[in-house]
């Protein structure tokens, strides 16, 4: 099939390489400009520069537009691939080609919908997440599913861990979609809408530590900010904290979230939880943080005494 590739950072550049490693024939690929947001510098694979490197004709937008789409028009796709597309298409492109649209994603639709699911995914202390191709219809990330791929998520994967299992997904599952399409096949399945969720871009505010969530859901966004994502972070004395790692605490600590309490093990203990006060929660034990002038310590370095409390603003 003659195929029109949409796509953007390391996600697009996978999708684009399996296609130029399948029988199809990529015509044109479509991309987006760079950017200096926080994200978007993250897993940056160009993919203008392996298109090019293949001698692809490339077209950067960061929205279509009527040239955009007259271009199409010319070099009549059987299908439009897309992944990591960060801006709405709308029907007169996505139903251009006889097979319509293919969006990868990854999550396992319908839930995690939008923007940083495996991010989302982790916080929210998912079993599995993987990668989803499904034909693109009039709402986002919601058309019918034509193959879907998981992968577990263990006690101590960070998002990094994550992205790079389910990246490597990418290739099998959009060439195995395509295949399906290419012999004819146009039923797959309905998303149940009923299960569906959708998720905003990541922000600094996402990243602010609220003493006020369990431990538990504290340790997971604190994997969830895996390195290269920006840590998430507290203030100590006014001045900002970053907690690069940290555990739930063995023993049950009460008082008033955010409350320095007390050394365990190799952490620090941090009161947490919004119903903290009747001594039933665990804390979170941070074991690892960097400072303002980027210092990374040990969490029982930084902490030369109990008490204190850290707080979400200075």
């Amino acid at each position: 099939m003659r195929v029109v590739m949409f796509g953007y950072q390391t996600w697009g550049h996978r999708t684009l390489q399996a296609l130029l490693d399948s029988e199809h024939d990529v015509v044109t690929v479509v991309t987006h400009p760079r950017s200096e947001h926080a994200y978007e510098k993250i897993w940056s694979d160009s993919v203008a520069d392996l298109a090019e490197k293949h001698g692809i004709p490339v077209i950067i937008r960061n929205r279509p537009d009527g040239e955009l789409l007259d271009r199409l028009k010319e070099v009549a796709p059987d299908i439009i691939v897309a992944n990591n597309w960060r801006t709405w298409l709308p029907p007169e492109i996505y139903n251009l080609p006889v097979h319509g649209t293919l969006n990868i994603h990854d999550s396992l639709l319908p839930a995690y919908a939008g923007f940083s699911p495996l991010i989302w995914a982790l916080i929210n202390g998912e079993p599995e997440v993987g990668v989803t191709a499904h034909l693109m219809d009039e709402e986002l990330d919601a058309g019918d599913i034509v193959v879907q791929r998981s992968v577990a998520v263990g006690p101590t994967d960070t998002s990094t861990d994550l992205f790079h299992r389910t990246v490597d997904l990418i290739a099998p599952v959009t060439t195995e979609a395509l295949g399906l399409i290419a012999s004819g096949r146009t039923e797959f399945t309905p998303q149940d809408r009923s299960r569906a969720s959708f998720f905003h871009k990541r922000a600094e505010e996402d990243i602010r530590i609220d003493w006020n969530w369990p431990a538990e859901d504290l340790e997971r966004l604190i994997r969830a900010q895996s390195a290269p994502y920006p840590s998430a972070f507290t203030f100590h004395k006014g001045q900002r904290l970053d907690v690069l790692a940290a555990v739930v605490s063995e023993g049950r600590y009460g008082g008033t979230p955010g409350r320095i309490f007390y050394r365990e093990g190799d952490g620090v203990v941090i009161v947490a939880g919004a119903d903290a006060r009747t001594g039933r929660n665990h804390g979170l034990a941070i074991t690892r943080v960097r400072t303002g002038d980027g210092r990374e310590l040990p969490a029982t370095e930084y902490f030369t005494s109990m008490g204190g409390y850290l707080t979400g603003r200075p």
